[in-house]
């Protein structure tokens, strides 16, 4: 091999020419001399004592490693034999002595005495052994990774082993062997240094080994074998040799092991995917080692004359495209060595290369494209959203969560999943990048809340998959989810979502869950039957109600449509914002009637602070609720924008101004504090002691003390004998009840006349998950209405699935059970389906089909049989009293002075239609129904029902005769703008109303659950049923809340406005004179077309403005307040029916008989007479 200083010449060249060419580059009069021996050109330096003949000395390296290996070995075999061999004839003593006793019994009694001689030499080896133990333990503890000291070791050798090889990278571009000056060459310097530490490291490793034998044999071993002793070698020799320093690379291996020390890696694919790039490293630069250094020197048997010119990295290169059997053949070997390993390489490099390369690139696929971690901005919060996260439920939340109408959202969502997002779900994270992110991970797993800083978090929303078919086992994953949470961070604020009601008191169990906190639990089966029951008291409510909690944008229509003014409701939503200083003092309707005329505001209810400082929700109180300084109020409005205006409104400033827009903040010195805003994401005042619950406390719930409740009404009402209430005196209560005694056969229900009541058709079977009609049940029975009032519930369904649901039904009034398929005319037909206020239909089994547009054949099927069914004039026995509802002396057209007088629905008993409207009577204690007939036949499409459908687009089934789109979404269509479907879809917008303010979701639940408590949820997850309560004056007081009625505008008080009015002068007249808060319409469809029409069908209209016309077909929502007075001669009427025959002109909302006169029943035949008594028998057990 030839090198110098200014360049090196190819050794396969001829002798001559390289001699020619030295002799041509070599300056005379430079201190480098070379030297020609045998045809081998050594470089050396006059300044360095190396070799003048210039000889190679590569052997002599080579010669200290071999020597070193095999000497070593040679020493631990040698070692082994001997201690062999000391074993084997010490076990034959041992047996010689032991023959030597059995053979001279003598002797035993000398064996037996315990002579020092031999105990001296006995202790003597234990001494020895104990002190070996503690060297090789200290050796052992000095190079385990399990201490801190063997992890700085591991590292720091570990660490100079890299450096030692990239020591030879750099000397790679030197020739193979040269003469080096160890005290000048700086390089050597270090190499020796780290050798050095080698050394000891190897010394400790030894020590410590148990087998000697495998330790020299181990890979480490002989890197050092081949690497330390070279290095002490050149230093004695003045001169270097490469030689087979490469071997260093094979400490790569050990990366992985680094790693783990540092707790670098963890998972088992980052582990195994290191741990395959360095083999495949390792063995790459090892090979391109050994191919550099005889390439490079040559074949000794041909005297190194064949070796060429390469670099170090071009036999990198070399051995890649060997491996991966491309071989361009612009660098090859010319050796026999370097081909003869080849040979081999290509073989094992091909099945490595074949199988790392593949393995190695699926791991890097495989890794979690979201697996980062979130970096919090600052001055931005965050929430962090799990649980069910698919693309509908992930675009629905956004929807409604990023509205424009949000005023600014600050807040950046951060979603986290332990499945990667598909493409669809992946693209509508893209286009919301600037405020969503997606992590991959559970949130069971701490490691991932810590990636997604749910620490730092403002809250974590848990999304429930509303179609599954265990909804049991979805709401125990999601309480699971909590449990993991909450540990992780008890302060942390949660929102989740559950399927079932019972499932919520075991959130109650998690010791860190707090709703005064704003912990909330939104349970979509409560929500949706409270939903569907207010429809029944007030269709069209539930679409009413959807719609405001909703984030809907403003879609302007120029044509006079029906949907032109149903958009204009959609687009009110609720808010809530703090009352100006100018309201303090004045009552609530006072307050209410300036924000709806000046502010164009509706003011629903307001949170109260008693004298105790616990904080209640009040729905339209009386004139007897002050407002106090700083009170929150919640109102229906466009834009939270506009709501502004009750907090910026000053009597000084703006009393003149007309236009509610030039309402902004004024100079005034009380304006000038900052503003406690509840619009921002997060309150900065929680309502800490709101109670979820009755409008008000105990003290403030009653619009009279209750000890001044009227007094024959407040002795009926305490009668200690009598249990009429729960023990929350908030629902109507009676003692449990065997599920037989409901029954009714389809004959009994023929014979008994029904008129006025709930018909709830529900499928399902033994195996079906329930629904929890308890929820459907309660909102019906609250304790808000008097006893007369409660409208009948005959269930129609299987018994079966009837049976699992009686448990929680048996302690309520008025419901009735009717064996059968709700798809049997018969049935239908047996609970006079044409004569009921409402038909619910619900399934549950809707979640049992795989397929989406299925789920609710059930629903449509049943809800198609009842519109096209026909009834007849014919309606029984009722038709004989049909002109004589209405008490003598009454005249309909000349209202009466009282508020609450005669509020009752006018069912159209031939067509079912039951058009609900408030009815002006005479005296507020008679309330009876009108009664209409008609010359012909009717159609089942006039009966008002609701359907509960799980597929929103299956909403086009419904009606036939309308013209929606299926692409078209639900609130749009008209089957829900007229009430008559409702989707558990639209609760979804639930969980951003939540979470912007936590009020909401206590003020819908007190709305449409009748009067739901944390305390009646604590009694009902110790019980699973109410429990009665005695009647006093605090129970009685909870009766005092409002209600929502539908005002007719047809007749009564308000029919002068009813033609032509100004919705903004009822809104003002019913405010005054009966306290009732009206905020919307229930319109019939074609009310504005100039021709009549015979549809019947309603749509919504929620908050109209002042301007408002109103027809005389109109039906108003409004709340209204409690009446003591309205129940006493009622109630006596409704217990005393059978006692009289003025008795058997009972209100629709309770079991009727046909009325007999009593003096001619002598001249009935037997079987009337029978068939009469029967029919009485069937009535009593329906009024228990």
């Amino acid at each position: 091999m030839l090198a110098e200083a200014d360049g090196t010449v190819p050794h396969g060249s001829d002798s001559s020419m390289r001699t020619s060419s030295i002799n041509n580059n070599i300056n005379p009069d430079s201190s480098i001399l070379i030297s020609k021996m045998e045809d081998v050109v050594i470089p050396f330096s006059s300044e360095v004592p190396c070799d003048n003949n210039g000889q190679r000395m590569w052997w002599a390296f080579l010669a200290s490693s071999m020597v070193t290996f095999f000497g070593g070995l040679f020493i631990i075999l040698l070692w082994r034999t001997l201690k062999y061999l000391w074993t084997v004839c010490c076990h034959c003593n041992i047996k010689n002595k032991e023959a030597q006793k059995v053979n001279n019994p003598a002797n035993n009694q000398a064996a037996d005495r315990p002579p020092k001689g031999p105990d001296e030499k006995e202790e003597a080896p234990a001494s020895e052994v104990g002190w070996m133990t503690s060297v090789k333990d200290w050796a052992g503890v000095m190079i385990s990774a399990q201490t801190l000291t063997g992890r700085v070791l591991v590292v720091l050798v570990f660490a100079l082993s890299i450096g030692a090889l990239g020591i030879y990278f750099i000397d790679s571009s030197d020739p193979i062997e040269s003469c080096q000056n160890f005290y000048k060459d700086f390089t050597l310097q270090i190499d020796m240094a780290f050798n050095v530490f080698f050394l000891l490291y190897f010394g400790l490793r030894f020590i410590a080994a148990n087998d000697k034998l495998w330790f020299w044999l181990e890979v480490n071993s002989v890197v050092d074998f081949f690497t330390v002793p070279p290095v002490f070698v050149s230093v004695y020799l003045n001169r270097s040799w490469l030689g087979l320093r490469f071997l260093r690379a094979l400490r790569l291996i050990q990366f992985s092991e680094i790693l783990q020390f540092l707790n670098i890696l963890k998972t088992s694919n980052s582990i195994k995917l290191v741990n395959l790039c360095s083999i495949f490293i390792s063995t790459w630069l090892t090979a391109a080692g050994f191919i550099h250094l005889v390439e490079n020197s040559g074949d000794p048997w041909e005297n190194f004359q064949n070796s060429q010119s390469l670099s170090y990295w071009e036999c990198v290169y070399l051995l890649m495209v060997t491996m991966s059997t491309v071989g361009y053949g612009d660098v090859y070997a010319k050796t026999t060595l370097g081909r003869l390993f080849m040979v081999f390489f290509i073989l094992g490099g091909l099945a490595m290369f074949a199988s790392y390369v593949p393995e190695i690139i699926e791991l890097i696929g495989n890794r979690k494209k979201y697996g980062g971690s979130y970096s919090a901005v600052n001055g931005r919060k965050h929430i962090v959203v799990c649980g069910h996260i698919t693309l509908e439920s992930v675009s629905n939340f956004l929807k409604d969560f990023l509205h424009k109408d949000r005023d600014d959202v600050n807040v950046e969502i951060v979603f986290l999943h332990n499945i990667s997002p598909n493409l669809e779900l992946e693209a509508l994270f893209k286009r919301h990048f600037t405020q969503v992110e997606f992590y991959q991970g559970s949130v069971l797993n701490p490691h991932d809340l810590a990636r997604v800083k749910i620490e730092s978090a403002d809250a974590c929303l848990i999304l429930a998959n509303k179609y599954c078919a265990d909804p049991d086992a979805e709401d125990a994953s999601n309480i699971m989810r909590v449990i993991s949470i909450k540990n992780y961070h008890p302060k942390i604020r949660i929102i989740t979502q559950m399927l079932q009601y019972h499932n919520k008191a075991h959130l109650l169990n998690i010791p860190s869950w707090n709703w005064k906190e704003g912990d909330d639990a939104i349970c979509l089966a409560e929500l949706k039957a409270g939903f569907i029951a207010q429809s029944c008291l007030a269709q069209g409510l539930s679409t009413m109600l959807a719609n405001l909690f909703s984030m809907r944008s403003f879609i302007e229509i120029e044509e006079d449509t029906w949907q032109k003014y149903y958009l204009e409701g959609v687009a009110n939503e609720m808010y809530t914002e703090y009352l100006s200083s100018a309201f303090v003092g004045l009552s609530f309707p006072t307050v209410c009637e300036l924000c709806y005329v000046k502010l164009k505001l509706l003011l629903i209810a307001i949170e109260y602070k008693s004298e105790q400082r616990e904080s209640s929700i009040l729905i339209n109180p009386g004139n007897h609720v002050k407002m106090q300084e700083g009170t929150l109020g919640f109102f229906i409005a466009s834009d939270a924008k506009e709501v502004k205006r009750a907090f910026f409104y000053c009597k000084a400033c703006h009393d003149d101004i007309t236009d509610p827009k030039r309402i902004k903040k004024c100079g005034c010195k009380r304006l000038e504090d900052e503003h406690p805003s509840t619009l921002s994401p997060k309150k900065k005042q929680r309502n800490g002691g709101m109670r979820n619950s009755p409008n008000c406390s105990p003290k403030m719930m009653s619009r009279h003390d209750p000890l001044l409740i009227p007094g024959n009404e407040q002795i009926e009402n305490m009668d200690m004998n009598v249990k009429r209430y729960d023990s929350t005196g908030m629902f109507h209560w009676c003692p449990s009840k065997d599920i037989e005694k409901v029954i009714l056969t389809r004959s009994e229900a023929s014979m008994t006349v029904l008129s006025g009541h709930v018909v709830v058709c529900i499928f399902g079977d033994v195996t079906s998950a329930l629904v929890g009609l308890r929820n459907l049940v309660m909102p019906l029975r609250a304790s808000n209405f008097h006893y007369h009032e409660l409208k009948p519930i005959v269930f129609v369904g299987s018994l079966d699935y009837l049976r699992r649901e009686w448990e929680t039904l048996h302690n309520f009034p008025k419901v009735s059970i009717l064996p059968g398929t709700p798809l049997s005319r018969a049935d239908l037909r047996a609970v006079n389906i044409n004569l009921c206020d409402m038909c619910v239909i619900l399934s549950a089994n809707q979640n049992n089909i795989e397929d989406a547009s299925l789920q609710d054949k059930e629903c449509i099927l049943a809800s198609l049989n009842i519109k096209s069914m026909q009834f007849d004039d014919s309606i029984g026995v009722l038709q004989a009293n049909s002109q004589g509802f209405t008490p003598p002396g009454m005249d309909r057209s000349s209202p009466d002075s009282s508020p609450v007088h005669g509020f009752v629905r006018q069912a159209s008993v031939t067509t079912g239609s039951n058009i609900p409207i408030i009815t002006e009577l005479a005296k507020p204690g008679k309330l009876l129904p009108l009664v209409s007939l008609s010359q012909e036949k009717k159609s089942g499409t006039n009966i008002q029902m609701i359907t509960e459908l799980v597929n929103d687009s299956n909403v086009q089934f419904l009606d036939q005769d309308d013209d929606d789109d299926p692409d078209t979404e639900l609130y749009l269509t008209q089957p829900f703008a007229c009430g008559t479907a409702f989707a558990v879809s639209v609760l979804d917008s639930l969980m951003s109303a939540t979470y912007f303010n936590d009020n909401i979701l206590t003020l819908i639940r007190t709305l449409v659950t009748g009067g739901a408590t944390p305390e009646l949820e604590a009694l009902l997850a110790e019980e699973n049923a109410l429990r009665g309560g005695y009647s006093t004056p605090q129970t009685l007081a909870n009766r005092d809340r409002c209600r929502v009625a539908q005002l007719a505008l047809y007749d009564g008080p308000f029919a002068d406005l009813g033609d032509g009015g100004c919705y903004g002068d009822l809104f003002c007249k019913a405010l005054k004179t009966y306290n009732m808060l009206c905020f919307g319409i229930y319109r019939l469809r074609d009310a504005h077309l100039s021709a009549p029409s015979q549809c019947t069908k309603r749509y919504v209209i929620t908050n109209p403005p002042y301007e408002f016309e109103l027809v005389p077909t109109d039906l108003i929502f409004c709340l209204m307040q409690f009446d003591h007075n309205a129940g006493q001669s009622r109630t006596s009427l409704s217990h005393s029916s059978h006692s009289s025959h003025s008795s058997s002109k009972k209100s629709s909302s309770v079991h009727s008989i046909p009325p007999s006169n009593r003096q001619n029943r002598s001249s009935k035949t037997r079987e009337a007479r029978d068939k009469q008594k029967y029919v009485h028998s069937v009535e009593n057990r329906l009024q228990v």
